[in-house]
């Protein structure tokens, strides 16, 4: 999981940081330091948040929906129709601060960028424009982190066979009972019956390893 959350906040945001600096700021060249940074400072701090929560929502919500993914899948779902409302609910969280800092801002808060601007001086127009063109910035790199992050996590737990393999979001911390101390270990893949049985195929014995 490290690599997936790592990919997609670095990615996402250095991706839209230099569309975004090239096209719609004018600078040049885009990676000017006193501008870029703190530029990706804002898109990586919010895509963090976003990525978390994203991951956070699909990785409960597969715990707490394991049967209903393994049922869909036994009668045939593909694997993206098992996943789907899993991903809906997950990405909608992860973009949930973005969405609600873009529906306020302006009328009921100002942000402190702009405000800072402002009071040092800055035209107030000139302030108002690099404000929403951050905006922007910041919702497209949060959904582009979350949707990666969620159908990357989901493709993971669910294979091509497909087979929905829960163990491989649990903690390895969480399968030691017994603390530092040592205690009994828990098997790391162990199945429920109807996870191994194959799309369209009924196997009446359940196959644990």
């Amino acid at each position: 999981m490290f690599w997936i959350t790592f990919t997609a906040i670095f990615g996402s945001a250095i991706t839209v940081g230099l569309i975004g600096s090239t096209f719609a700021m004018n600078f040049d060249p885009p990676y000017t330091a006193a501008k870029f940074i703190p530029t990706m400072g804002m898109l990586f701090g919010n895509t963090m948040v976003g990525v978390s929560l994203g991951m956070d929502s699909v990785l409960t919500a597969v715990d707490t929906r394991r049967e209903s993914v393994e049922a869909m899948l036994h009668y045939g779902a593909s694997r993206w129709e098992a996943v789907w409302p899993i991903a809906v609910d997950a990405a909608r969280t992860g973009m949930v601060p973005s969405i609600t800092s873009m529906s306020i801002m302006g009328l009921i808060s100002i942000p402190g960028m702009m405000s800072g601007q402002i009071l040092g001086g800055a035209n107030v127009m000139n302030a108002a424009r690099y404000q929403q063109v951050f905006v922007f910035m910041i919702a497209a790199s949060v959904a582009l982190g979350v949707v990666f992050s969620v159908v990357a996590v989901l493709f993971i737990v669910v294979d091509g066979q497909p087979q929905l393999h829960s163990e491989r979001i649990i903690n390895k911390a969480m399968r030691s009972t017994g603390g530092k101390g040592g205690g009994q270990r828990l098997p790391a893949t162990t199945r429920s019956c109807s996870s191994i049985v194959h799309l369209k195929e009924w196997k009446g014995t359940c196959i644990s390893r």
